[in-house]
């Protein structure tokens, strides 16, 4: 048997990670036909077939099960100690991946990602905004940002960005002859601008007032899968949208917008960078982390 690289089980364990040969192919910056060329060499030389594959799926075979199992502890103790390294040499290097929400990203691409390259030019950020939330530790990122009351328990959230207000707003043309909502329930008589989510679920707005929290599922005859473009649709007059406080600022400060629901409308805890508890932390983390901590003090 042909002992296989450092990049042939790199290679596999990204396959592995992700069950997909595109979405490993994206993670290592690599195209698909090359990863695909990889595991081939990696099943020869080893003399077993590692992956099931058909045209929809991938899936490993038991031995690739196995031999996961067995990487996965290696791995881990050869990126800690490539990280030792980075500290002795005083700067950390690599790669940092973080998956955000788009909010959250812009919030970062402001406040952290511009001191943080300039301060540690040696790290290569992957900040990925695709909106969806993922299991971070699978889809292979060291951090993750999503809203502080989603975050999973066995995390830990660093919050950031203060605290975050969903508001229901519409265009003075939408609410001139019709009754103003009073209550959530109210909105079944109007026209809202839903929301499809990166899930493909469609999102209920969530109402809080003085303990009474309320789930509506909007009626409308619009679904976008945007904050902005579901500000522009409700400042164009094409009903009610449901978004966070920020998206609709400007709109509200030129009249194009109002408010409706304000008492149903409270703050909520805000975003956070999250990561696993148990689980190393990159000196590349740890220098990001620290910067998101003194923008913090300063904002």
């Amino acid at each position: 048997m042909v002992r296989p690289s450092l990049n042939d089980l790199a290679a596999f364990t990204a396959v592995a990670s992700h069950l997909s040969f595109r979405r490993a192919a994206d993670a290592m910056g690599v195209s698909r036909s090359a990863l695909s060329h990889t595991i081939i060499g990696l099943e020869g030389k080893l003399g077993v077939r590692l992956f099931n594959r058909t045209t929809r799926s991938v899936s490993l075979t038991q031995a690739g099960a196995r031999m996961l199992a067995r990487l996965h502890p290696v791995l881990r103790d050869l990126d800690q100690a490539l990280d030792t390294l980075s500290e002795e040499r005083g700067t950390p290097t690599g790669t940092l991946r973080i998956n955000a929400n788009k909010s959250g990203a812009r919030i970062l691409l402001k406040d952290v990602v511009p001191p943080f390259l300039d301060r540690y030019p040696d790290v290569e950020l992957d900040l990925v905004s695709e909106g969806r939330l993922v299991d971070v530790v699978e889809q292979g990122f060291d951090a993750g940002v999503r809203l502080m009351e989603t975050v999973p328990q066995d995390m830990v959230a660093v919050p950031f960005g203060g605290e975050v207000r969903f508001i229901a707003v519409a265009a003075p043309s939408y609410l001139e002859g019709r009754s103003r909502p009073n209550t959530p329930d109210d909105l079944h008589a109007h026209c809202c601008i839903r929301q499809r989510l990166p899930s493909g679920k469609r999102y209920r707005w969530e109402f809080s007032r003085r303990g009474i929290e309320l789930t509506v599922d909007v009626p409308g005859n619009l679904t976008l899968d945007d904050n902005d473009l579901l500000v522009q649709a409700a400042a164009e007059g094409r009903g009610i949208a449901y978004v966070p406080e920020h998206f609709a600022q400007a709109y509200l400060g030129s009249g194009q917008l109002v408010t409706v629901l304000d008492d149903w409308c409270p703050p909520t805890p805000g975003l956070a960078l999250y990561y696993p508890a148990n689980r190393h932390v990159p000196a590349s983390l740890r220098a990001f982390i620290d910067i998101l901590k003194q923008a913090k003090r300063t904002r």
